[in-house]
């Protein structure tokens, strides 16, 4: 089968072409739209080999436009034609909790659950939309951030709030769900004793998160009913006092809107060095701007503090995955980040250390096609 799979961030959108056979899945075409709908973008897509497909230092105007040019790129590259298509879904509220066929039922829920994640469902929306209007006969299939962390024990997912705060689904769901499932899946394929039974993946890009993982399954992660909390994120605040939200709305006359657009848009990195939420940046800058070198070192505490959590929870640590953007490609906040980690087993190098560490690259899109292909067994 062939599924085509979409994956929205609140201003850009990846996707790519699978062939997928069972549990196997090879990547035909895959690429990025950067910058969806502002003056300054990107379009650039790659053939199975890496080969670049096209370059363009614009993006598409809407998400209708994006997945008209992606489906003329998928016919001038002469691939084969999709038979599903899958969406990453970051949130699905109370409602949808499982990955699942889309029809008119879950599309109400998903515009009932935007209020959870306002960042990135309304994006997803605009694309799942858009997809149905391109390929009208086609099976849309949601895939969801937080399906894998469906398996938390209460203790995990229970918010120290009154109980009934929970028949509103107010509650902890975990996100980068997508993520760690390859991340599992990829040790299960390369590892010869499989998955091992005490793992925390730390998913760390834009947007960040720490997930305790025993013998496969989700127990804990530091997210909690928002992509919002756990961790300092690019541009995200992460876990506060929640009485700095009380002070603002009391003392400051600070409102919903004007909250959220603190804790999601200007906070993180970004608020910490005045600079900017992108790491690279502040490697750059580090040499010479203090508030750099204060924002990289609050990240590396915040994701220890949550590692030394679900050594904890897990009772000790056989394996850390760092993946995500940082996770995978920046071995200064990787060595960073572990060098304060001795006290749960974590040495400077892997030889002898109770814990050992490797990066993976996360491969979400890989995990939406073989979703996909799975809830559609009928196609061929």
């Amino acid at each position: 089968m062939h599924a085509l799979a979409f994956n929205s961030g609140s201003s850009s959108l990846k996707f790519g072409l699978y062939r997928v056979h069972g549990t196997q899945v090879t990547r035909l075409v895959s690429g990025e739209v950067e910058g969806l709908g502002q003056p300054l973008g990107a379009f650039h897509a790659h053939d199975a080999q890496g080969n670049p497909l096209l370059n363009e230092t614009s993006a598409p105007a809407s998400a209708d436009a994006a997945i008209e040019r992606i489906a003329a790129l998928l016919a001038s590259a002469q691939t084969p034609s999709p038979q599903v298509i899958g969406h990453r879904i970051v949130h699905g509220g109370p409602a949808q909790r499982a990955h699942c066929r889309i029809d008119d039922a879950v599309l109400r829920d998903l515009e009932a659950a935007v209020a959870f994640a306002p960042l990135h469902t309304p994006a997803a929306l605009a694309v799942v939309r858009g997809a149905q209007a391109r390929f009208p006969n086609l099976p849309q299939v949601a895939c969801f951030d937080t399906t894998f962390h469906r398996t938390m024990p209460d203790v995990a997912r229970m918010l120290s709030l009154p109980r009934e705060m929970r028949a509103l689904g107010i509650e902890r769901y975990g996100f980068h769900g997508l993520s760690c499932e390859s991340i599992v899946r990829q040790l299960a394929a390369e590892r010869a004793d499989g998955v091992p039974p005490r793992l925390a993946i730390a998913h760390l890009g834009n947007g960040a998160s720490i997930t305790a993982v025993r013998d496969g399954v989700s127990v804990d992660t530091s997210m909690g009913l928002t992509p919002s909390g756990g961790v300092i994120m690019g541009t995200r605040s992460g876990d506060l006092d929640p009485g700095v939200l009380v002070y603002l709305a009391r003392e400051r006359q600070f409102d919903a809107a004007m909250l959220e657009d603190l804790v999601d848009h200007r906070s993180g990195l970004l608020g910490i060095s005045g600079l900017s939420g992108d790491m690279r940046t502040l490697h750059a800058a580090a040499a010479t701007n203090a508030g750099a070198r204060l924002a990289i070192e609050m990240f590396c505490q915040s994701v220890r503090k949550q590692l030394g959590a679900m050594s904890v929870v897990l009772n000790g640590l056989d394996l850390i995955v760092f993946t995500g953007g940082i996770g995978e490609n920046d071995g200064a906040v990787r060595a960073e980040i572990r060098r304060g980690l001795s006290s749960i087993g974590v040495d400077s190098a892997d030889d002898g250390s109770p814990c050992r560490v490797q990066a993976l690259p996360s491969l979400e899109d890989e995990q939406i096609a073989l979703h996909a292909a799975a809830l559609c067994p009928g196609l061929t």
